[in-house]
């Protein structure tokens, strides 16, 4: 990449050394500006040619420079008269104005180092372009090197300098002397001018009489750039020393000759002998084969081999040159035509401006874009011609390319876009429409071809706005979704609601049919079916266009019209534009044929639905009536006995207490087998089915579905009443309790005042005020005698310090209180909760590791005496509380026949009452 970009600017680098070199202190370089080197002409391809503009109008121009190191090598007499030579040519032309010659914009300005004068845009010489290079930058311009002249350009260029001739010898009475291919200019519109007027020959008799010419004797001596070319020189300018008009002619045939053969003249001169060789030429010429003449084409080949007829009476003059049939060639003729438009009335325009179309087809492109082409867009400045020249200009667009049309055409248009008089402009643009809006880059459609459609919608001519509305949908496709919807949508719908001509209104509504397909679905349904709403008229093509638009947005796949919709806005419309007295019979059935197609598809729609939905329905109302049912009878099977819930969780151990033996046994059936009566391995399997129900529960559900909770089959009571009474029989059962030979067997019980504030929770979720505050109950603190040593203030006891001993205890199955949780959420059962069972000679944490961690007992075994809290013997506290009394979490584990010896019976009541309490 570093390389390349060193050779580019290397490149420039030389490129603007040359051409500063070449003009660097010029005065031509105050006016203008210098560009690159783009070709060569003149005498001896001596003139350098640039592009330029000049600084104050930003005119482009051609600059050509003569640098006088070339003439270096000469003496400085040869060195003056090459510099005389040259400037004497360019005077002359200057001085000379005519279509045919080269156009000079600024006289030639002298420095130290350069001659230079600026011209009209140049293209190149003839010379350059039929292979002669010399002097050219290296490498040779691509545009120069690949140019092929047409036919039409031979003819019309050779044609343009016959004219240029006969100008010069009818009207100034002047001779060329040095008519030759490097003296032929192309401008940049393709004409061909003659420069070189060197070695001109002025008339020496009066305009009025014949003219006289004089010539100068042949003098091989001088520089070749002080002599013209010999190669096109006629005989008698070399042999007898003398020239008038026919050695122009000579000149011109041999010029003909050289374009139809690549640039070779007729005869190759030794410059040496030039004399010898003009004799030998001479007698050539007078026996001329017709095989040298071959490549002429044959309705000009007895013209060119006049033209180099030795006598000079023989040659053709310019004028008779002019009007051979070789030229008469229709776009040589065409372009002649355009050349003396400015002769021409707007009449004698128009007519021949609407012809052209005819010929355009048939003449080259580069004919078409850089010399038709711009004669039309100069028309753009008289508005009377602007509807003639308009569809040529959009003719040769459409044969252009994209960047073609932008740099070329587009430019020229832009003005005319806003032209509103005549209107024929308007009509032009569009029916020219998607070339436009094809070729056109985006912002300039949006800044000057939309506005223009906008402006034909909204035109007082109705003629204009029914053209607009019919042409909009040829070329809808290419206009952008926003520039439709926000702009011209609304002006479609404001065209139709605002004018008074039937025939707009019709037109509007036929144009919205037609772009519909281009819309999208909700905008239709939001804002162009609320639009025909709107319409005021009645007339029956108005009604018929309105149900054109239903039936196109019914029936179109990409659009289509919800039943919602139809139900609620597009079929009471249509029904009541149905009935309109205007509308004939076949009218009405157009109307009735699209209704019953929209009823139709409704009820099918909707029915379909209804039966998806009724479907649905049955089918979510079988899963749950089967859900249900099977969810209800797993609930009854595991649904426990809440009568030994307490043993369950609390006593364990006591023998008396009832327990029901397996996990999913009914309440109301028999009474179940005592607890210890169960195997290891029995309570193993009942373990096993509990943990297989559970993960059944625990299985989302197939569809939503609601579980009613069981239904409790006790009557409800008065739950506050019965435990009252319950803990006063407790009470009294716990001070007639005989008193304990000793201390409690697999049980301790260590009170150490706790230094938990009595106001804060306890973890084992209870409320820690109940039984144990004593500053409410009006109960005194103990004695120093049952707490030996402890403080009389006011404590908790800690029951972190009780344990049981259950090696000899089987695992208490809690499957009972399952009920206790509620049916909506997953069920665990309270056998997953419980702790594992402990290996013989261990002491596991019972449930009351929950109120704190265990202490070692310092205190004496207790012997039995009831305790009550505050240290009292009795009262409401933690004795007369069924949940808190340490008798009830201490009962040692006993045989069946204790209940009856006098061990602590649990009361039926509190049974009952704790199955209503836990349902």
């Amino acid at each position: 990449m570093e390389s390349m970009l060193n050779k580019l600017k290397s490149t420039v680098t030389k490129v603007t050394a040359d051409m500063t070199s070449a003009v660097m202190g010029n005065p031509v370089t105050r006016e203008f500006e210098v560009g690159r080197h783009i070709a060569s002409g003149g005498p001896g391809m001596c003139w350098r040619i640039y592009n330029g503009t000049k600084k104050s109008t930003k005119q482009e121009v051609a600059v050509f420079v003569f640098d006088k190191k070339m003439v270096d090598k000469y003496q400085k007499f040869d060195k003056d008269q090459i510099i005389e030579s040259l400037k004497r040519g360019v005077q002359q032309l200057t001085r000379l104005r005519h279509p045919r010659l080269l156009t000079v914009q600024h006289p030639l300005e002298e420095s130290r180092d350069c001659l230079a004068f600026c011209t009209e845009p140049v293209f190149a010489s003839l010379s350059n372009v039929l292979g002669q290079w010399d002097n050219l930058p290296s490498p040779v311009p691509t545009d120069i090197k690949d140019y092929k002249l047409y036919d039409v350009e031979t003819k019309y260029g050779l044609l343009q300098i016959s004219e240029g001739l006969s100008f010069l010898h009818s009207g100034v009475k002047m001779v060329h002397g040095n008519l030759c291919l490097e003296n032929v200019i192309l401008n940049k519109s393709g004409a061909w001018k003659i420069m070189g007027f060197d070695f001109s020959i002025s008339s020496t008799n009066p305009s009025d009489a014949e003219p006289k010419y004089s010539c100068k004797e042949w003098e091989p001596n001088l520089p070749p750039l002080c002599l013209p070319n010999p190669e096109y020189l006629a005989p008698e300018y070399i042999l007898s020393v003398s020239c008038d008009a026919a050695s122009d002619m000579y000149s011109l045939g041999v010029v003909m000759h050289a374009v139809f053969n690549e640039g070779k003249p007729v005869f190759q001169v030794n410059k040496h002998d030039i004399f010898k060789s003009f004799s030998r030429q001479l007698d050539q010429l007078s026996r001329l084969s017709p095989t040298t003449l071959n490549k002429i084409p044959e309705e000009v080949r007895e013209h060119v081999k006049m033209l180099l007829s030795v006598t000079p009476n023989v040659r053709p003059d310019a004028d008779q040159m002019t009007k051979i049939p070789f030229f008469d060639d229709v776009g040589a003729v065409t372009l002649a035509y355009f050349d003396s438009l400015f002769q021409r009335d707007n009449l004698q325009k128009s007519q021949f401006y609407k012809n052209l179309p005819k010929v355009l087809p048939k003449l080259p492109k580069r004919v078409v874009v850089y010399r038709i082409l711009p004669a039309l867009t100069s028309e753009f400045l008289n508005p009377d011609m602007v509807p003639f020249v308009l569809p040529n200009v959009l003719l040769i667009a459409e044969e252009c390319t994209k960047d073609e049309y932008v740099r070329l055409i587009l430019p020229d248009l832009s003005p005319v876009f806003k032209q509103q008089e005549p209107v024929q402009i308007l009509l032009i643009f569009l029916q020219k429409m998607d070339l436009l809006l094809t070729k056109t880059p985006p912002e300039d459609i949006k800044n000057s071809v939309l506005p223009m459609v906008y402006r034909a919608l909204e035109a007082p001519s109705i003629q204009i706005q029914e053209l607009c509305l019919n042409i909009i949908p040829t070329f809808a496709n290419l206009i952008e979704y926003p520039s439709m919807k926000n702009a011209l949508i609304p002006r479609i719908k404001s065209a139709c609601l605002q004018t008074s001509s039937l025939a707009v209104r019709v037109n509007s509504l036929v144009c919205l049919g037609k772009i519909l397909e281009y819309l999208d679905k909700w905008y239709v349904i939001d804002e162009i079916l609320p639009f025909l709403q709107q319409i005021p008229s009645r007339e029956p093509a108005v009604l018929m266009g309105v149900l054109g638009i239903y039936k196109c947005t019914f029936s179109h796949k990409k659009l289509g019209i919800p039943k919602e919709h139809l139900a609620a806005k597009s079929l009471p419309h249509l029904v009541s534009l149905s009935i309109d007295n205007n509308l004939n019979l076949n009218q009405f059935n157009s109307f009735m044929a699209v209704i019953k197609d929209m009823l139709t598809r409704m009820e099918t729609e909707h029915k379909t639905k209804l039966e998806q939905l009724h479907s649905m329905q049955e089918q979510q109302r079988s899963m749950t009536i089967n859900t249900s049912q099977t969810n209800q009878s797993e609930e009854t099977k595991r649904t426990p006995s809440p009568g030994n819930q307490i043993d369950d969780v609390f006593g364990g151990s006591s023998g008396s207490a009832g327990v029901n033996g397996k996990a999913n046994g009914n309440s109301a059936s028999a009474p179940q087998l005592n607890r210890m009566s169960l195997t290891l391995e029995e309570k193993q399997r009942l373990a096993k089915e509990q943990e297989q129900a559970a993960k059944l529960r625990n299985q989302p559900a197939l569809a939503p579905q609601s579980i009613k909770p069981a239904t409790p089959s006790t009557q409800a009571k008065d739950l506050t009443s019965c435990l009252l009474n319950n803990m006063t029989s407790l009470g009294s059962l716990s001070l007639t309790s005989p008193p304990r030979p000793g201390l409690i067997q697999g049980s301790t019980i260590s009170a150490y005042p706790s230094t938990t504030p009595m106001g804060s929770m306890v973890s084992n979720g209870y409320n820690p005020t109940m039984g144990f505050q004593t500053g409410g109950l009006g109960m005194r603190p103990p004695g120093p005698g049952l707490y030996g040593g402890m403080a009389t203030t006011t404590s908790t006891p800690n029951f972190g310090a009780l344990t049981h001993n259950q090696g000899s205890t089987n695992t208490p199955d809690m499957s009972a209180l399952d009920s206790l949780f509620t049916s909506n959420k997953p069920k665990v059962s309270l056998n997953q909760m419980a702790p594992p069972k402990p290996t013989p000679g261990t002491t596991a944490t019972p449930w009351l590791n929950q109120f704190g961690s265990a202490q070692p007992s310092q205190t004496a075994p207790m012997q039995g005496a009831p305790l009550a809290m505050g240290g009292g013997t009795s009262g409401f506290g933690m004795q007369a509380n069924p949940f808190f009394s340490p008798q009830n979490f201490s009962q040692p584990t006993a045989a069946p026949g204790m209940n009856a010896g006098g061990g602590l019976r649990h009361s039926s009541s509190v049974n009952n009452d704790l199955k209503d309490l836990f349902g």
